[in-house]
Parts: structure tokens; sequence; C-alpha cells
């Protein structure tokens, strides 16, 4: 059985549509990250998901019920949210305790659940202090297990590290890596980051304009992208993209990722280095084109370039992608 099915859904606010009858299953214990640009209409179909907003059209399907005309509290999930959203006059354990006090649930199992998910996120040392006393990666471990105590069927998060530190961001996608192989549970994580999108997905869900432009592994996804858009919003740095007439390539556009660029004394692509950027086990060179365009170039470890310098690259046709005028993959 499926943990969520979209069926057909799309969404409008007034005249302006926002997701364009999109269509997912979601199994059970899998880890599925929506992700696309500001406006693309991942929030919206979280909350879609949720039941904060009602689909125009279509059916959301959760552990196998039609939940589409379900209130979100009777929809069996839970959802983290970019703001923490706790109470700040409970301490961690009343914002833990209190969904499931509103439940009905019996003290014993209260202090059971808080007591597990205290301990899996480190919270222990923490129970009785309010929201101001933490660290905002505290208030965000606790905003986790809120939702954790109440057993969902299925975790909702949109864009949860985004108010978190570059560091802080790195160590809670860890920690709900941790989580969901801990819990088994089936997620949905909503976020912009491309690099929280490869790193925590079984699969990516890839949006723009309210429309799925490709569903699939982040390594599928990154290896063969369906057309251009995917393939420059996925990697860091993101694929270069060059005129493919003097390169000898089909179709408008050329694109090739940084690392498989190479250095060559009689490369295919000449250029000059505008911009070294060091950054101890890799160094990026962003190159300018006699066409104005810029390449980046990312070697593994430590090189001396200079800024200015004449440069020459090259590339294994293996490696690179041809796109028409539209963005289609050739």
């Amino acid at each position: 059985m499926s943990a969520l099915q979209l069926d057909h859904i799309t969404k409008s606010f007034g005249a302006t549509q926002v997701l364009r009858d999109i269509s997912l299953d979601v199994a059970e214990e899998e880890f599925v990250v929506f992700v696309g640009p500001s406006g693309c209409g991942k929030s919206t179909l979280l909350r879609v998901i949720a039941g904060l907003e009602d689909a125009t059209s279509g059916r959301v399907v959760i552990g196998g019920k039609d939940v589409t005309d379900t209130p979100p509290a009777k929809r069996g999930i839970a959802m983290v949210f970019q703001s923490y959203a706790l109470y700040p006059h409970l301490d961690v354990e009343g914002n833990m305790a209190l969904g499931l006090k509103q439940a009905g649930e019996p003290a014993a199992t209260i202090a059971e659940r808080i007591a597990t998910a205290s301990k899996m996120l480190e919270l222990g040392p923490y129970l009785k202090r309010r929201p101001s006393e933490l660290s905002g990666g505290q208030r965000q471990r606790v905003a986790i297990g809120r939702a954790i105590v109440r057993k969902p069927e299925l975790f909702l998060f949109d864009e949860p590290l985004s108010n978190l530190d570059a560091a802080l961001r790195m160590a809670t996608r860890v920690e709900i890596a941790r989580l969901h192989r801990a819990l088994g549970a089936s997620m949905i994580y909503v976020t912009h980051d491309q690099t929280e999108a490869m790193t925590l997905a079984d699969r990516i869900v890839v949006l723009r304009d309210g429309v799925v432009e490709q569903i699939g592994s982040p390594m599928a996804l990154y290896n063969n992208p369906a057309n251009q858009f995917v393939a420059g919003f996925l990697g860091a740095p993101s694929m270069n993209f060059l005129p493919s007439g003097p390169l000898g390539a089909r179709g408008a556009v050329l694109g090739i990722r940084p690392e498989h660029l190479m250095v060559a004394d009689k490369g295919r692509i000449a250029g000059q280095i505008t911009h070294v950027e060091r950054l101890g086990g890799d160094t990026n060179l962003i190159v300018v084109l006699p066409t104005g365009e810029t390449c980046t170039l990312r070697l593994f470890g430590q090189h001396d370039y200079s800024v200015d310098a004449a440069i020459t690259l090259d590339y294994d046709d293996r490696h690179a992608f041809a796109f028409d005028a539209k963005g289609a993959r050739v």
C-alpha cells in the first residue's frame, strides 16, 4: 500500500493556476523531496497534502484512505514548519505533549513517547526549558520531536532548515536522515536547496511553474536529466551551458558539468580565468569565453592558477548533454 497518492492534483487561486495535474505515488518508508525555485508550487503542494489548502481538483490518498475532504487533524500527518511554531509559554516537554493531550492520550503513553523522542533527539537535558532558552537547532529538534510523538502515517517538512546557519543545517540534515532510518517512516520534504534534496531523498520531485519536470532518484536525475532546467538545478557548482555550434555537438546548447571539464593544451574551449575559488579540497576556476559566456571548471585538490591567465579546456563527449532551443534534451 502506498503511503501517499496524489491523483491529478490542480490548485488555482482565482485565475492563477499554481499546480497543474500532479500525480505521484509515495511508497511506505520512502523519503521524497519536493525541490524547485521560489514560486514553483512546492509548498502549496505540501499544504494540499496536509489539508491546509483545498485542491481545486484531484484526490489526496494517505495510507489508502481518501482524505481529500478530511480536516488536517484527522489526516494522520505531522508537519514540521520552517518557523518551528513552538508555544513560547510552554517548556520543551509541554510543547511535545500538547498535541497528545488534546487527542486524549493517557498520561503514561505521553510520557513514554516523549522519553523516546527526547532520547532520539538528545533533548533530555532541555525538557524543562522554554523555546526562548534554546538555540535555533534545539528549537528545530523540539519541532521534530513534537511530530515524532504523534506517530503519524506521514511526516511533512516545509523547509525546516532555512533558519539555521550552514554548519547547523548540515548537522540537522544528518539528524533527519538518521531519524528516517530509525523510524522507518514515510516523509515528504520541501526545500529550494538542491544539496538537501540530493543528500536526503530516496526520490526527488523537481517542480517548475506548478508542473512536475522530472521524478527520480538523486543520481538518476543528476546523471540523466530530462531537460535543461533539471540539469541546471541539480548540482553545485551548476552545469555549464554553452553554445554547441562551435563545439560540434547536436542541439542548440551543450551542457557540461564542472567536474567533467579538464585543462588541455589543445582543447575545444578557449578562455580566460576571471576568478579562482580555493576551497581546500577542491579548486573552482571561473572562465570567460570569447563569446562572453562563462563556465566553471572544478578540479580536485589544490591548484595554482592566476586570474587573467589564458586557458584551454576540453571534455569527454560521453559526459556532454545536448539541449534544443526550448531546453528539451536531445
